[in-house]
């Protein structure tokens, strides 16, 4: 399995077998030990050496070469620093550009929007279901004058946003474009990212409008789009963040976040596009927990193993295809209440991790997120401990500083193969019929389950929580920050004004157009792209769709 030259090199000289005899005396020189285990279950061993790491270099290549395990860049950050992101909005759109404005003031490199839960599930801000949300969990966005409003004195042509939006993704999409018609730029000049990754919705999230068939085609029809007319932008970002926090493992995120994306891939070369078209444009997004050794692995098991399946299952030529283009935040469940400035220390190493592990774009979440949303100095903070890494602490000086650690690569190659086991289980029936059965959202339940019951026994550990608490800890007052009351009732002011001053017969022609587009099977974009124009707004839009898709009963899962 191994090459003996390579190894008797590593070990400086030593034979193979006299290394392996090393290695058992010093073994049984240690005594008894507990067994040790990654939080996914991986086991860990007390020492690695060489005998440990498949050597065959090609495994582990050059960064920016195939398989880009190492980066998908060849200088990585001494060339290209990552995009810095926080998720941001809440309120109505005035609110969330100040933050905006704020944050890029303060140096952030590229802005993430967080949208409340009606724009989400395709509600106006004045539905009744839609009444308690109101700018809770983000922004407000009803029609285009909430999106003009929201990048109002922000040059679209000079910053890249990141949309986490899937439901609704494909309106988002053209309000986007319009605000930058608006702003004099054309399409094919806007750059950022749609997450529009709707089947983890239904095994995780849950904010889906439609059954999984029409909500995947649209799915496809902003791919197709985007392909087309903005093609700097990504239109997908396939997420197993929202999974993992779900509560799966670090396999099966990368495993279902693979056979979700082989999913769209597939339909959209169905769509009559060539691979190489539209896959350099595919993202991805994936969590950073708290196990700091095996999340840089994951990464850098996932980057490997997508450029195996875009090159020898899809036949994709341009080496672009094969890159692994990573966005990757802290993961908020990591987060405790109970003595919540804890926190700052944990995002910070969740920070490092996302850095070494050579991700292309990096959110920080906030110590205060475990109470609420974040105040602006709690996101100034976050913001700054990206900006430690950067300037202050040398990890930008060279590419994948922890490669050829025998820990790291041996931990990789476990990943690598567990995942590719997995994702090869959930394709032989199909992701599709695992979202339809349920067995996908099982799966990830389940999973939580067992997470919950770790926390509990104390087999996870928890300072503060459940190692080393102090007595009082949760009475501590700590503020944290409150949408105001009246947000709700302003923007469903604002979303008065905007029905009031529009042509509603141009409305009604053009939601006629968007009924008549998801009808026909041609793709909606431009049909919504009018709509968008015309100020239609959001829940009008959605429901011209529902017209033809219907809705999707909730899951009963357990």
């Amino acid at each position: 399995m191994y090459d003996c030259a390579v190894r008797a090199a590593l070990s400086e000289g030593a034979s193979p077998g006299k290394l392996d005899q090393e290695i058992e005396a010093w073994r049984g020189s240690l005594g008894e030990l507990a067994d040790a285990a990654t939080d996914s279950h991986l086991p860990v061993e007390p020492i690695y050496t060489p005998l440990d790491v498949e050597s065959d270099y090609s495994r582990l290549g050059l960064p920016g070469e195939y398989p880009f395990t190492r980066g998908i860049y060849r200088s990585m950050y001494r060339g290209r620093l990552w995009t810095m992101r926080l998720y941001s909005g809440w309120g109505t759109a005035e609110e969330t550009n100040l933050r905006f404005r704020y944050l890029l003031d303060h140096g952030q490199t590229g802005l993430s929007v967080a949208f409340d839960l009606p724009t989400q599930m395709g509600l106006d801000s004045d539905e009744s279901l839609a009444m308690a949300e109101v700018g809770k969990v983000g922004v407000a966005v009803d029609s285009l004058a909430d999106m003009e409003a929201i990048f109002a004195g922000i040059p679209l042509d000079r910053i890249s946003t990141s949309f986490t939006i899937n439901a609704t993704a494909p309106i988002i999409l053209a309000m986007y474009q319009v605000v930058g018609e608006k702003q004099g730029i054309a399409p094919a000049v806007l750059r950022g990212t749609v997450q529009n990754d709707i089947l983890k919705e239904f095994v995780a999230r849950k904010t889906y409008i439609y059954p999984p068939e029409p909500s995947l085609r649209l799915v496809i029809d902003v791919i197709e789009y985007a392909t087309r007319a903005l093609p700097k932008f990504n239109p997908i970002s396939v997420c197993g963040y929202h999974m993992r926090q779900a509560g799966c493992d670090a396999v099966q995120e990368i495993a279902l976040t693979f056979a979700n994306a082989s999913q769209y891939v597939r339909d959209t070369v169905a769509r009559g596009l060539e691979v190489d078209a539209f896959a350099p444009q595919f993202s991805f997004n994936f969590s950073t927990m708290r196990d700091f050794f095996e999340e840089i692995a994951k990464h850098r098991a996932a980057r490997r193993l997508w450029a195996r399946i875009m090159r020898d299952r899809f036949g994709a030529r341009d080496r672009r295809s094969a890159m692994l283009r990573l966005f990757s935040g802290g993961d908020g469940t990591c987060l405790t209440s109970i003595e919540p400035l804890n926190n700052v220390v944990r995002i910070a190493y969740q920070a490092l991790a996302i850095v070494l592990s050579g991700a292309q774009a990096v959110h920080t979440i906030s110590w205060d997120e475990a109470l609420g949303l974040p105040t602006e100095e709690a996101a100034l903070l976050a913001l700054r401990t990206q900006q430690i890494l950067a300037y202050e602490t040398g990890v930008t000086r060279t590419a994948d500083p922890l490669g050829g650690s025998y820990y790291l690569e041996s931990l990789t190659d476990e990943l690598e193969r567990r995942a590719e086991t997995l994702l090869d289980k959930i394709e032989e029936r199909g992701v599709v019929a695992g979202v339809t059965d349920g067995s996908l959202e099982r799966m990830i339940a389940d999973g939580a389950w067992a997470q919950e019951q770790a926390v509990a026994s104390g087999e996870t550990a928890i300072v503060g929580v459940n190692l080393f608490p102090e007595e009082g800890a949760e009475e501590r007052d700590v503020q944290p920050f409150v949408v105001r009351a009246e947000i709700g009732a302003r923007q469903r002011e604002l979303l008065r004004a905007v029905r009031a001053s529009r042509d509603e017969q141009r409305v009604a022609i053009a939601l006629a157009d968007v009924e008549a587009a998801a009808r026909s099977g041609e793709n909606v974009m431009p049909a919504l792209v009018e709509a968008v124009r015309a100020y239609a707004t959001v829940g009008e839009m959605s429901r011209a769709m529902a017209n033809v898709f219907g809705y999707q009963k909730a899951s009963t899962v357990i």
